[in-house]
């Protein structure tokens, strides 16, 4: 990833000194940065013999202080948690190796609305209904938003005690767009004007940037694209996949406009590569999940800092609906860890309380509702605009096994490398052999 990899004689230098912060920073257990953490209640009999906990999480601003709160404040009576760094693939990757055999190396798991049912339906995931009935006064359960927890829910039953909810927002260079004249775009046609017209009169040659990392970014884009074109993958009421209709190729279209105003590499970014594009000024417009934008807000992360400003993503085509994609984000228990899964939720339930969400912002957007306003978060109107009018979710077993069983067939179809007509047959044909399996 560009500007993340490529100062190797640096990185090798900055190993003492970085080890160093990590380790005087940490909540016990945890090797992240613990600045985030909130102390807060965590109350539990004493196990009879010592607990070693593995937490699973990636690294994000809005991740991190749920975990390091978890960590720092459950680690206590004979109980250790420990939580490693790790980023979103990494994450992904041991989450799908700890869930396969009939013992696993983690026992919390973050997961995420779109990965419960195909999880749960297997019986990978604990039900927590039972212990959230249990747990739920003592740990205020019931200020949990409710469509986030239907969103770790699947089949009647919750398999994810919600944590955050993370949505897109758009970020801007306010001192860009003041001095060309130019306002937040609210569709992508606004969008593609925007930016020629910063490439031609504002010095930026590449002024757009989205995570369209091959390997995973680039099928939630093209998912968002589609919904804001009001098309789910699969009709919810036949049970049809959807990629041979115009909305399908529309979405692809659309999508590929963007590409001249975009890195050529832009198929190799994630979102930490956009944001360093944003740090580093090579890009004035970025659309990213709202986790990401307290990032920009440092000073001592781009001296652009102060000249960020925050707006809902345009829609595809000037609808209702933008694009935009809602990841409610949480805790689930593995069903094959051997720690007392009692003890696990009071665990999880400790890290959503009022404290720990209440400290989260504005990095995150806390499952407990009216967390976020203004006053607390300078991207807040964004995100309460952008929840709104996110794509509905496709609450279904098949859903991520056919986004991840075409991401290929779309990186190749985006990038031109394969026709549109073509890639939205294959899609439809490899969506169709597997809601075969469902019938």
């Amino acid at each position: 990833m560009p500007g993340s990899h490529g100062r190797r004689r640096w990185g090798a230098i900055a190993v003492v000194a970085v080890a160093a912060v990590l380790l005087s920073a940490c909540g016990a257990g945890s090797r992240t940065p613990a600045a985030t953490a909130a102390q807060v209640p965590c109350e539990f009999p004493a196990p009879p013999s010592e607990v070693n906990v593995n937490v699973l999480a990636y690294n994000s601003s809005a991740v991190d202080p749920f975990t390091n709160t978890m960590v720092k404040s459950c680690s206590r009576n004979g109980v250790t948690l420990n939580h490693e760094p790790i980023d979103y693939a990494g994450q992904q990757q041991k989450t799908i190796a700890t869930l396969a055999g009939k013992y696993g190396t983690y026992d919390i798991v973050e997961t995420y609305g779109f990965g419960i049912p195909q999880n749960a339906a297997v019986g990978k995931l604990v039900p927590l209904d039972d212990m959230l009935a249990r747990y739920g006064q003592q740990f205020r359960l019931d200020e949990l938003n409710p469509d986030m927890r239907r969103a770790m829910s699947y089949d009647g039953k919750l398999y994810g005690l919600p944590m955050q909810a993370q949505m897109y927002v758009m970020a801007y260079r306010k001192d860009v767009f003041d001095r060309l004249g130019l306002r937040p775009p609210r569709t992508f046609a606004e969008l593609r004007s925007a930016a020629e017209t910063i490439r031609r009169d504002g010095g930026i040659q590449y002024p757009l940037a989205l995570p369209l990392l091959a390997s995973s970014d680039i099928a939630t884009a093209y998912d968002a694209a589609l919904g804001s074109l009001g098309t789910d993958y699969v009709d919810r009421d036949t049970m049809r996949a959807n990629f041979d209709t115009p909305a399908a190729a529309q979405a692809f279209e659309q999508l590929r406009s963007l590409m001249p105003v975009m890195d050529p590499q832009v198929t190799t970014f994630a979102q930490p590569a956009v944001q360093q594009q944003m740090y580093n000024g090579s890009a004035a417009i970025a659309i990213m999940f709202s986790g990401r934008m307290n990032d920009l807000t440092k000073p001592a992360n781009s001296r652009f800092a102060g000249q960020f400003a925050f707006a809902p993503p345009p829609s595809v085509a000037g609808g209702p609906t933008l694009y935009n994609t809602l990841s409610v984000d949480g805790w689930s228990i593995p069903a094959n860890t051997e720690v007392d899964p009692d003890l696990l939720f009071q665990m999880i339930s400790a890290s959503v309380g009022p404290e720990a969400s209440k400290a989260s912002v504005p990095g995150a957007f806390p499952a407990r509702a009216g967390m976020v306003t203004p006053r607390s978060s300078p991207f807040a109107a964004a995100q309460l605009e952008s929840i709104g009018k996110a794509p509905p979710a496709e609450p279904y077993p098949w859903s991520s096994r056919i986004s991840t069983a075409t991401t290929s067939v779309v990186a190749d179809v985006v990038s031109g490398r394969t026709p549109i007509p073509e890639g939205t047959r294959k899609m439809q044909e490899i969506a169709t052999e597997i809601l075969a399996e469902y019938r």
